[in-house]
Formats: structure tokens, C-alpha cells, sequence
């Protein structure tokens, strides 16, 4: 193998790399490739509290033997006070069902603005258990529910309560005690809208900062659980989880098609979540023009080696993701070697990133290429955890009535060149249509002419309405030449959301997915991954083309660590080895 040792050696000697364009980030199979990073949004919550020093308590822990009852923690954090609500139920082994369409859970979950009187309590208990059928209020900024993973919860209790720490190998082959199957937030069922969190609730005035609150919570909980029935089962006997143990222990989730139409109808945010990353790639790639030194090219050849343990460390049934699950940890291998031999000479010689990232775009996987972008941007906490704090915006999709229909078309030549090059008369450039199911209201992808639904298909196809707009607007334009798109919209009112969106997006970077995403044989698994991502998630397990499990907060710091140093480095979990307290 040879990496080039500078950019003259590189490529054309370009002195600084810009920003990647759109054409290459917003494929679809390069955002099914991204791992989470520092601008993560449980990275970032993590270290919020960690730094901020978060209080949790529990003024109520009303669990009987069996581990059933209410709990509720209160949290102190810098700007406001936060209630966690929890309900432990008896479940029948045949009701667990981690399905939308589950009406019972081993745990419900609600997270209240301020402290939680009788009166709220009581009110609460009779209506989050029943989740959507349920009603809250606008004190509840969160609403979740969760299952247990029966194999791995009783075999935890079962050895703390013989006195025993239990296999982390055996703890590794899931991951988590318990698993989320839902959290809903930002104005569902009544509960408070995303304007009013982000205006009155500072702490949590991130993107979804609220539901990953509640998870890490949901993870505390379980850990705090299987201490609690150990002691209750064996009171003289019983130990308490290793704190490396209770760190590697993540919360499961299963993520299905529920989770895509989100990356489609918030064009913006996702213009900005990507944009922040991108930023934060340049910024880093920048930063080594001036040559990288020593310590840091060991870090990254330490950080190689752990996502290469990582790798092997996951189980997953799904063929294709095993494959690249193999590759990937064996192109990383050629780069820890290479880093091994070379790092010395490197640190002389002024290396670049911005010749590694190319040599990697010519040679490796694309899942490869993301898996070291992630970790240049780890290398460089000061330059760009600053981002953090814009991965938010406002959004609004306007028309511009007074431009041309003219100036229109040429900036869907520019800007929706990709759409154009899709040939929509093809069976298979059409072959699917995302709908919503009658039972919950949940998205679905059916099969065009094959599957019912048709006539309440959901407007995802953006390429093939970008098309079909633009089809329209040239006929227009021959016909009613030099009108401006007002008059375009007032004849063609159908077509006023697409021109929004055109206008609208016209102004940003990324943001649209450039995929024919009602092509036959699109794969939706990429929506999900490039939006868990961002939430912070690990261990992607595809199950099929639909959905995927993954793990949450699986190495991420416990409350007892809140407010001593951190290093924030639980990015790719691996098992630990157990230190002595």
C-alpha cells in the first residue's frame, strides 16, 4: 500500500479542501454509510451533563420484589428542573411485541418539565402505560415505552445474585437489558412542541435532545433494576454491576420505515445536520495543512485499531452488512499497519489529511472512507465541537412569486441536474410508493400496481415531482411565455409545495437526497442509518431492507461520572476488561 505522503503527491496540488458537494455527500448509499460522530446528539447530550454536572435523583423508587411500580428521578440540571416518570409493569412473555401496534410494555416513560406532585403523579400513571391511547399534557415533554430483554435481564440478575459479575461475552452478544420501542415528542398526543422546549427549556433546546435524554434514562434505570432484584433475591450475597459492565451496556432499538419520510419532509434540518458535518471535515482536513504531528497520528492509528475491534465485535445475521462489515475492518488494517511503519516519517514530511481522504476515495469502500472521516473529526475536539450549538434551524419553505419561470427552470437545471437524469417512463424508476397503514398510521412501502394504496401514496418521490414539475413549467413556458411563477402556481396549484421546496433549497448546500426513492428497488435502510447516525447510535444490525437494530449509549458514561474529567471517546463500543473497584 502507499498513501501519498503530501498533496502534490495527491492529486493536482489543490492547497485546501472545500467542502464535499452534494453530488457525492447526498448519494444515498454514502449517507447509509455514516457513523456517528462529536456532533452526534448523544455525544453531545453526554457531554452536556458530564460537564454541566447534571443532579439525578429519585425521591420516589416504589418497586416491589418482582421489580414492578413507580419510579421517579428528578434531574437538576444548569438551567431548570426535570422530572423522569416511570411505570414497571408485569408483561406476559406472549404480549411482548416490539411492534408499532403493541398495546403493553414491560416500561412506560414520560420526561415533565419541574417536580411532580400526588395530584400530576396520579394522572400520570393512568395515562402514560396507555401511550397513544392515553392523553398527556403540555407539562410532558416526552413520552416513551420499553421492553426487556428477558435472555439477558434474568441472566444478569441471575449471576449478580450468586455473587458473581456476569460474562461480558454473554453481555456483548446483545448489548442492553432493555430495549425502546418508541419516543415521542415535539407535540404529539399533547404533549409540549418542539417552540416551546427550544424557547423555555434550554438544556434540551437541541434536536432531539429531549428523546435522547430519555433514553440514557431508560439505560440507568435498567442497570439500577438488576442491581435492585439482585439484592431483593439474595440480600447477603448479592454484588452490584462493575461500573465497566454498567458503561458497555447500551439500550436496544429497532428502527423501521416510521423513521425515512423524516429525512424527506425536513429538507433544511437535514441540510443543516450535514452541513455542520461537512464543515467539521473541512475544518479538520484545513487544519492539517501545516503538517500533522506525531501524537496525533498515533491517536488516529489508536482509534483505527478500536473501530477495527468493533467491527469484529458485532453480530449480525444480515449477509451484505457482514461483507462490509469484513472489508471494512480489513482496508482499516492496511491503514494501521501503514500508520505502524510510517507515522514518523509522516510527522517529518508535513502529512495531510486531504491525502489520506482522497486515497481513500480511490481505493476503499465508501463505508470506509466515512468510517475515517469520523475519525479526523475526533482528532479535533476544539475545532469543531463549537458546531454543536447550529444544528438547528428554522424552518420554512416560501415561494417566490415575482421570479421568472424562466430564472426556475434554470435553477432546477443547476440544482436538480440529478432528477432530470432519472427516465420516470421506466416500470422500475416507479416500481414503489410510500403510503401510511390504517392501524397506526405508520409509513409502508408498497409495490406500484401490485400492492392497494395508490390513491393515498405520500409525496416522497421528490425527483419524480421535480420532473414533473419541470415537464409542466417548460409546456408553460412555450405556451405563456415571460410570466413569472405566481402566474405558473395560480394555473397549476397542485405544484405550489414542489416549487417551494425548489425555490427554498435552491439557497442551501445539501439537504435533498439525490436518489429516486420510489425506484423499485430502493433500499429505505439507508434513510434509517443516515438518520441514526446523527442521533449517536451503534452496531447497525439490518434485518432486512426495511429495518435495523442498533444500540444506544452502549460505552457512554454513567451519572456517577457526572462532573469529574472525561474524555470523550465511546465512540465504537468494545468490551471491556474489567479494572479492579
Amino acid at each position: 500500500m502507499h498513501i501519498p505522503s503530501s498533496l502534490d503527491q495527491a492529486d493536482s496540488g489543490v492547497n485546501r479542501l472545500p467542502m464535499r458537494p452534494a453530488g457525492q455527500v447526498m448519494q444515498l448509499e454514502r449517507l447509509g454509510s455514516l457513523h456517528q460522530s462529536r456532533l452526534s446528539f448523544m455525544r453531545t447530550l453526554v457531554r452536556r451533563m458530564v460537564a454541566e454536572n447534571w443532579q439525578i435523583s429519585s425521591p420516589v423508587f416504589d418497586l416491589d420484589e418482582h421489580g414492578y411500580g413507580t419510579v421517579v428521578y428528578q434531574i437538576d440540571a444548569k438551567y431548570g428542573t426535570f422530572s423522569y416518570v416511570l411505570f414497571s409493569h408485569y408483561l406476559d412473555p406472549e404480549r411482548r411485541n416490539d411492534r408499532v401496534i403493541a398495546d403493553q410494555w414491560d416500561l412506560t416513560m414520560a420526561l415533565c418539565e419541574g417536580t411532580v406532585d400526588t395530584k400530576q403523579l396520579h394522572f400520570l400513571r393512568n395515562n402514560v402505560p396507555k401511550q397513544e391511547a392515553g392523553r398527556v399534557d403540555s407539562r410532558v415533554l416526552v413520552l416513551s415505552r420499553a421492553n426487556r430483554s428477558a435472555r439477558l435481564f434474568d441472566y444478569v440478575v441471575s449471576e449478580l445474585a450468586d455473587g458473581c459479575q456476569p460474562d461480558v461475552d454473554v453481555i456483548a452478544d446483545v448489548g442492553y437489558l432493555y430495549r425502546t420501542t418508541a419516543a415521542y415528542g415535539s407535540g404529539k398526543l399533547g404533549m409540549a412542541d418542539w417552540e416551546k422546549v427550544w424557547t423555555k427549556h434550554r438544556d434540551f433546546a437541541r434536536p432531539f435532545a429531549a428523546e435522547m435524554f430519555t433514553c440514557f434514562m431508560l439505560r440507568h434505570f435498567s442497570m439500577q433494576q438488576a442491581d435492585y432484584l439482585a439484592s431483593r433475591r439474595a440480600p447477603t450475597q448479592a454484588v452490584v454491576l462493575h461500573d465497566d459492565i454498567k458503561r458497555y451496556i447500551g439500550i436496544g432499538n429497532s428502527t423501521g420505515l416510521g423513521m425515512a419520510p423524516f429525512l424527506i419532509n425536513h429538507p433544511l434540518l437535514i441540510n443543516q445536520w450535514i452541513e455542520m458535518r461537512e464543515t467539521a471535515l473541512a475544518t479538520v482536513v484545513a487544519a492539517s495543512e501545516a503538517g500533522v504531528d506525531l501524537e496525533t497520528l498515533l491517536r488516529l492509528d489508536s482509534s483505527v485499531q478500536r473501530v477495527i475491534q468493533h467491527l469484529n465485535e458485532i453480530i449480525t445475521a444480515d449477509e451484505r452488512q457482514s461483507k462490509a462489515n469484513i472489508q471494512v475492518a480489513e482496508e482499516l488494517q492496511i491503514l494501521h499497519a501503514w500508520l505502524q511503519k510510517e507515522s514518523a516519517a509522516l510527522a517529518i514530511s508535513h502529512y495531510v489529511w486531504a491525502s489520506l481522504t482522497q486515497y481513500a476515495e480511490q481505493h476503499w469502500l465508501i463505508e470506509t472512507q466515512e468510517v475515517i472521516n469520523t475519525l479526523l473529526i475526533e482528532l479535533y475536539p476544539e475545532l469543531v465541537d463549537g458546531l454543536e450549538e447550529h444544528m438547528w434551524v428554522d424552518e420554512c419553505y416560501q415561494i417566490t412569486p415575482e421570479m421568472s419561470v424562466t430564472a426556475l427552470l434554470q435553477v432546477i437545471e443547476e440544482k436538480y441536474d440529478w432528477a432530470l437524469t432519472i427516465d420516470f417512463t421506466q416500470y422500475e424508476s416507479k416500481g414503489a410508493f410510500w403510503y401510511r397503514s390504517e392501524e397506526k398510521m405508520e409509513p409502508r412501502l408498497g409495490q406500484t400496481n401490485i400492492d392497494m394504496g395508490m390513491e393515498k401514496e405520500m409525496p416522497l418521490g421528490i425527483g419524480r415531482r421535480v420532473r414533473e414539475c419541470y415537464d409542466l413549467l417548460c409546456e408553460y413556458n412555450q405556451t405563456c411565455p415571460n410570466q413569472d411563477v405566481a402566474h405558473f402556481v395560480v394555473r397549476n396549484p397542485t405544484y405550489s409545495g414542489i416549487v417551494a421546496r425548489i425555490q427554498t433549497m435552491a439557497q442551501s448546500h445539501y439537504g435533498d437526497i439525490r436518489e429516486n426513492l420510489v425506484h423499485r428497488d430502493v433500499l429505505p435502510i439507508h434513510l434509517l442509518r443516515c438518520k441514526l447516525s446523527f442521533f449517536g447510535v451503534s452496531k447497525f444490525d439490518p434485518r432486512s431492507r426495511l429495518w435495523v437494530r442498533n444500540t444506544m449509549f452502549q460505552g457512554a458514561p454513567l451519572i456517577s461520572d457526572f462532573g469529574k474529567p472525561f474524555f470523550d471517546d465511546w465512540q465504537f463500543p468494545i468490551k471491556p476488561t474489567l479494572t479492579s473497584g
